[in-house]
C-alpha cells in the first residue's frame, strides 16, 4: 500500500495538472468564438462566389479549363491531408490522419501537401521524405491557402497529379467533429449544378438574367482558381473552430477526471492516515502492557 507522503505527493501532482487543463480549457473557449467568427464574416463571400460559379456554368455549353477536365490518366491523387498544429485535443488529428491514409489507399497511392505540424508529422511517419507542407497557424491563412493552391494547381497542370482531394475536418457540433474527404478538382458540372442552391426557387425565387464581360468563359477562367482557393481557407477555418471544439471537450473531460482520481486519491490517503494512527496506538498500548503499565 502506498504510504500518506506518497499519496499525497500524487494528489499535489494531479492539482496541478488540473489547472493546467482548466487553463486550455478556458483558452479554448475564447479561441474558438474567435474561430467561429471569422467563419461567418466569411461565409457571405463563400456562399457568392458559389452561386456566381454556378450561374457561369449555366450561362456555358462548355468549359475551357483544366479544372473542369478530367487529370492525367495513371497520375496519383493528390491528397491534402489538413489537421491543427498542436495536439491535446483527443482524437482530432489522428482522425483526419487515418481518414487520408484511408484515401490514398483506395487510390492506391497519392501525392501528399500536409497542412498543420501534425499532418506533417504524420506524413513523415508514413516514410515520405520529400512532399510540400505548411504550418496550419502562423501567418495569413489567405496567404497559405493561395500557396497550397498555387502549388496543387501547377502539379495538376503538370501531371503529377490526376486529382486534388481535400480531407479535413468538419464542425457537426461542439461534441462532434468529423473528418471530410472532398474531391474539389476536377470540378464537376453536375455536382456544382445539383446544389440545393442551384435552383431559383429555392434560393428564394426566379432571378433575372446576368450578363457576364467580357464573356462568361473569360470569367470562369478567373473564378475557378478563386474557388480552389476560398475552399481550402474556408477549410482552414473550420478546422480552427474545430480543433477548439475538440480541445475543449477533451481539456473538460480531463479536469472531471483528475477530480475523480483526486477524490479516489483522497479517500486512500485517508485510510493510509488512519491506519498509520490505529497501527501507532496498538504499538502504544501493547508497550504499556509490556511494562506494566497501567
Amino acid at each position: 500500500m502506498a504510504s500518506v507522503r506518497d499519496l499525497r505527493d500524487r494528489i499535489r501532482s494531479l492539482k496541478n495538472t488540473q489547472q493546467i487543463t482548466k487553463a486550455m480549457k478556458q483558452v479554448a473557449a475564447a479561441k474558438i468564438r474567435r474561430a467561429e467568427q471569422a467563419q461567418k464574416r466569411a461565409r457571405p463571400y463563400a456562399d457568392t462566389i458559389a452561386e456566381m460559379l454556378r450561374d457561369l456554368m449555366n450561362a456555358v455549353s462548355s468549359i475551357d479549363h483544366p479544372f473542369a477536365k478530367p487529370g492525367k490518366a495513371g497520375a496519383p491523387a493528390g491528397v491534402i491531408v489538413m489537421t491543427a498544429d498542436k495536439g491535446l485535443a483527443g482524437a482530432f488529428n489522428s482522425n483526419v490522419s487515418r481518414a487520408a491514409d484511408g484515401v490514398a489507399a483506395q487510390r492506391g497511392g497519392a501525392i501528399w501537401y500536409a497542412v498543420g505540424n501534425k499532418a506533417r508529422n504524420h506524413v513523415r511517419r508514413l516514410g515520405v521524405a520529400d512532399f510540400a507542407n505548411w504550418p496550419l497557424g502562423s501567418g495569413e491563412k489567405l496567404g497559405t491557402a493561395r500557396e497550397v493552391a498555387h502549388r496543387v494547381t501547377r502539379d495538376f497542370d503538370a501531371g503529377t497529379i490526376s486529382e486534388i482531394v481535400l480531407v479535413s475536418s468538419r464542425l457537426i457540433s461542439m461534441l462532434s467533429q468529423k473528418p471530410e474527404v472532398r474531391s474539389i478538382v476536377p470540378i464537376r458540372r453536375e455536382t456544382m449544378l445539383s446544389s440545393p442552391d442551384s435552383d431559383g426557387e429555392a434560393a428564394g425565387g426566379p432571378r433575372g438574367a446576368i450578363e457576364f464581360a467580357p464573356s462568361p468563359e473569360f470569367v470562369l477562367s478567373r473564378l475557378l482558381p478563386k474557388y480552389l482557393e476560398f475552399t481550402l481557407f474556408s477549410a482552414m477555418l473550420e478546422t480552427d473552430a474545430a480543433f477548439y471544439a475538440a480541445q475543449l471537450m477533451a481539456m473538460n473531460n480531463a479536469t472531471e477526471n483528475a477530480s475523480k482520481l483526486i477524490d479516489e486519491l483522497t479517500i486512500q490517503m485517508n485510510n493510509a492516515r488512519q491506519a498509520a494512527i490505529t497501527k501507532e496506538l496498538l504499538e502504544i498500548v501493547g508497550g504499556a502492557e509490556a511494562l506494566g503499565v497501567e
